[in-house]
């Protein structure tokens, strides 16, 4: 891509998202959120195959869907109340316009949107997908979490972690797991989204991390499907070795990072005496727990018993300095998680 044009689509995402995350006007924060999808699409479309100009037709269409819901619950409240405030939501609109926040966000089961698209795009294009675009709807979740009735919240991040589990469990394509991984993390900041804020952009935040050390390392060993990591060890087998421990990070087993959040949302829950609840999120774990194993399975236990005389992955022109620091940080943050959470 073109340098200036690069420039360009950045600052726009960069802009959209600062407008959201600092707007107290609906239309000010509709503005952001669509500057946001519009920057997205040309990142959609880098590689000119129509499964990647499908794939943002898609993305397209449901974000335009949800941001005129947005458009119309924000008008019609605010035609209702007489201001356009965003802590300021009326009834019946508390519910549509952020079942609309969740529709961008990919939560089940509004979710169908999200596995296509990622599937169709390149991984680094599924990288912003997974995670810048998901900043500037959440953080509008975040700041109406009092409006929003507690039953819908736990219906739906029950739903979408349970869909997460059961969604990867037969999938062969990466981007797919990929973002049936990514439905099931929502699931878990969005049920504790009414009782700690906190909690939920802790969570987001490590997230983020993990998904961009997973991203980045398939993007260095160049790898879109299950077969294609089992022949990444004579080429690269460091950064394979630390794939299999991201993945497990992604799966929440201790001491890596990824058990920080599930062991404080399931804290938090138990203060909140909601301790049915916790264990049925903890039994879906278990299902997004079988696919990541599985992966980890075909990284290591399949490993070939001779050396490849192909060229190293370590001497192609990616940097791998990004890499290496997202993968430090979601595999060893664990230690420091309590006085993250402190700062927040």
């Amino acid at each position: 891509m073109n340098p200036i044009t690069l420039t360009v689509l950045i600052s726009s995402l960069a802009l959209g998202t600062t407008i959201t995350l600092s707007s107290n006007h609906w239309l000010l924060a509709w503005i952001g959120l669509e500057i946001n999808t519009l920057a997205v699409i040309p990142f959609l479309t880098l590689t000119p195959h129509p499964r990647a100009i499908e794939a943002a037709t898609k993305y397209f269409l449901t974000q335009a869907s949800a941001s005129a819901l947005i458009l119309f619950s924000a008008s019609m409240s605010a035609w209702k109340t007489g201001e356009w405030a965003i802590t300021s939501l009326s009834a019946p609109f508390t519910i549509t316009l952020p079942l609309a926040l969740m529709m961008k966000l990919g939560l089940a089961p509004m979710h169908f949107w999200l596995p296509e698209v990622i599937q169709g795009v390149p991984l680094m294009s599924g990288l912003i997908l997974s995670t810048w675009q998901k900043v500037a709807p959440l953080s509008l979740l975040i700041q109406i979490n009092h409006l929003i009735d507690l039953n819908i919240l736990i219906a739906l991040g029950l739903t979408s972690a349970l869909v997460g589990g059961w969604g990867g469990i037969n999938q062969t394509q990466l981007r797919k797991i990929m973002a049936f991984s990514s439905i099931g993390h929502l699931g878990w900041m969005i049920i504790i989204l009414k009782f700690n804020p906190i909690l939920t952009i802790f969570n987001f935040l490590l997230y983020s991390i993990m998904t961009a050390a997973m991203f980045l390392s398939l993007i260095s060993i160049s790898a879109t499907k299950m077969t294609d990591i089992t022949s990444a060890w004579p080429k690269s087998p460091l950064l394979t070795t630390i794939t299999m421990f991201t993945l497990l990070s992604l799966a929440g087993l201790p001491p890596l990072t990824g058990f920080a959040p599930k062991l404080f949302i399931t804290l938090e829950l138990v203060k909140q005496e909601s301790i049915l609840l916790s264990a049925v999120l903890m039994l879906a774990s278990l299902l997004a727990l079988f696919f990541y194993i599985r992966l980890t399975y075909l990284i290591i236990l399949t490993i070939p018993p001779n050396i490849s005389l192909s060229t190293a992955y370590w001497r192609s022109s990616y940097s791998p300095v990004p890499t290496a620091i997202f993968n430090t940080l979601a595999l060893l943050i664990f230690p420091m998680s309590t006085t993250l959470l402190l700062t927040l």
